[in-house]
């Protein structure tokens, strides 16, 4: 029996420790690197006391007792703060020692829709804007700020809750577009169109069931184009806010297009 034992011990001494996670597969997560992670009670405090930005911010129940005072701030500064499962948020750790919270900070400062309006006034340029409801992928988000900064965009907004955030996927997917073109986080994308259209933008919502094609909207002067999610297009509220509703014609036998592909043929439409 001891010998049994002894012979355990020793195959437990002598195994190797568990590899961990690759960057990527952790990053693959929520398509976030991990330059983006704050973890830790002091860390994710004090990124929230200085004024960083954060996108999110990612908890487990458990840790509540300790962390309930973090997530009440993160809110009331209007951070979006998700309960997921332990073994996920462990599995995002890059020390092992999250303390049940772990914060995604983004790869630039925010601005706000004012800033993008001031540099279409600087520009000499009537306004362009892209809004983006709902897209919650940061490689899509990525590619549309892209495409909005060498469309000559003034500027990108996002909406708080069910979007992608600034982080280093988006990034990448970027490619340099976020050093140059202002990307602003608004509670509601619908409040926004109507604040828009009261500055006399006109607002247009790409939706295959559009009322018109987008070659015979009219895209001179000032002009927002809202750009939905693959899945569920422009939200409803937000489609009956616009002013119109534009769709781009489809040959093929599938009848939808990525939402930043979609976002570059309108873009450079209006353009035109």
């Amino acid at each position: 029996m001891r010998e049994e034992t002894k012979k355990r011990n020793d195959s437990y001494k002598n195994r190797k420790p568990r590899a961990p996670q690759k960057n990527a597969q952790r990053a693959a997560l929520l398509g976030e690197e991990d330059e983006n992670l704050i973890e830790g009670r002091n860390a994710v405090g004090e990124a929230l006391r200085s004024g960083r930005e954060i996108d999110k911010i990612y908890f487990h129940a458990g840790a509540l007792g300790s962390i309930g005072n973090l997530i009440a701030l993160a809110r009331k500064q209007g951070v979006t703060a998700q309960e997921i499962d332990k073994r996920k948020l462990d599995a995002m750790s890059m020390t092992g020692s999250h303390q049940g919270i772990i914060a995604m900070a983004a790869a630039v400062a925010y601005r706000s829709v004012e800033d993008m309006l001031a540099l279409a006034k600087q520009r000499g340029e009537a306004p362009l804007l892209v809004l983006c409801d709902g897209i919650t992928d940061p490689h899509n988000l990525g590619a549309i700020i892209r495409t909005a900064e060498i469309a000559g965009a003034h500027g990108v907004i996002i909406p708080r809750r069910r979007s992608a955030g600034l982080n280093a996927a988006c990034a990448k997917a970027a490619a340099g577009a976020l050093e140059h073109l202002p990307v602003a986080k608004v509670a509601n994308i619908a409040s926004t169109v109507q604040e828009l259209k009261k500055q006399g933008i006109f607002i247009y919502a790409a939706d295959m069931d559009g009322d018109k094609s987008l070659y015979d909207a009219d895209f001179a002067g000032a002009t927002a184009l809202v750009i939905g999610s693959e899945g569920e297009g422009v939200g409803r509220i937000v489609k009956k806010a616009c002013d119109f509703v534009a769709s781009i014609p489809m040959k093929g036998d599938i009848d939808s297009l990525n939402a930043s592909v979609a976002a570059g043929i309108l873009a450079y439409e209006i353009v035109r």
